[in-house]
């Protein structure tokens, strides 16, 4: 298996032992969970405010994708972790622009107890190219 590591300056780099994507072979690219860092600055943006969270969430996923060659109709497996459940109906409103739902990834959503630098949503995804 091929195995190359996917980075850009256009997300944020990343705040541990992990790279922003892995593309496997070429036709796999597994990008880590992003969340609301600012690339230029490294701060997070929105505090409190999931929706501008996830809209930067969704900025930093997207230009991931861009750097491994793949778009968002690519994208086959999203799963998005959120501080709170009742930011649902939010973050889905937001993420729909991205995926029409004829045409939408398989995904998972999952309310946890915490996330990095306090982040109210994680989003991480799979694409095939």
């Amino acid at each position: 298996m091929n195995r190359q590591v996917i980075c850009t300056n256009h997300a944020p780099a990343p705040v541990g032992p992990y790279n922003q994507a892995i593309s496997a072979s070429g036709q796999m690219i597994f990008v880590s969970g992003q969340i609301a860092l600012d690339p230029n600055t490294s701060e997070i943006v929105g505090t409190g405010d999931v929706t501008i969270q996830t809209k930067q969430v969704m900025t930093n996923l997207e230009a991931v994708l861009e750097a491994a060659n793949a778009k968002w109709e690519n994208v086959v497996k999203v799963s998005i972790f959120l501080k709170d459940m009742n930011d649902f109906a939010t973050v889905n409103g937001i993420y729909a622009q991205y995926f029409p739902a004829d045409t939408a990834p398989a995904r998972a959503c999952v309310e946890v107890s915490r996330l990095p630098k306090d982040v109210l949503v994680e989003i991480e995804c799979i694409a095939v190219i």
